[in-house]
């Protein structure tokens, strides 16, 4: 895919033909506590924003996506391929980890 698309392009494109969602990713949004359903994942990919940008992942470029999807915020990593999106983990952020908006890391 070209790369001068810019990532959240690329993450749509891919999701529109197809998402795969690895193991660790499934096991972490069924978690008790955070029941996270693939509709809110997609709404996340379809509606969120990018808060992070990881071109140098050993699993090829890759982003974090946030959302608020039912008043809770989700975050999503996901890497956009030519033909998938695959969902690397999605998980509810917390107050210890991230500003109050979920959108920056807190200075550790």
């Amino acid at each position: 895919m070209n790369e001068s698309i810019d990532i959240v392009t690329r993450v749509r494109q891919s999701a529109a033909k197809r998402i795969l969602f690895l193991p660790h990713a499934a096991r972490q949004m069924a978690q008790p506590e955070r029941m996270i359903s693939t509709t809110e994942v997609r709404a996340v990919i379809a509606n969120g924003e990018i808060i992070e940008d990881y071109l140098d992942d050993a699993r090829g470029h890759s982003c974090l996506m946030l959302a608020f999807v039912a008043e809770r915020p989700l975050h999503v990593v996901c890497a956009p391929k030519d033909d998938y999106l695959v969902i690397i983990t999605a998980y509810l952020p917390n107050d210890q980890e991230w500003e109050e908006n979920y959108r920056k890391r807190k200075k550790q």
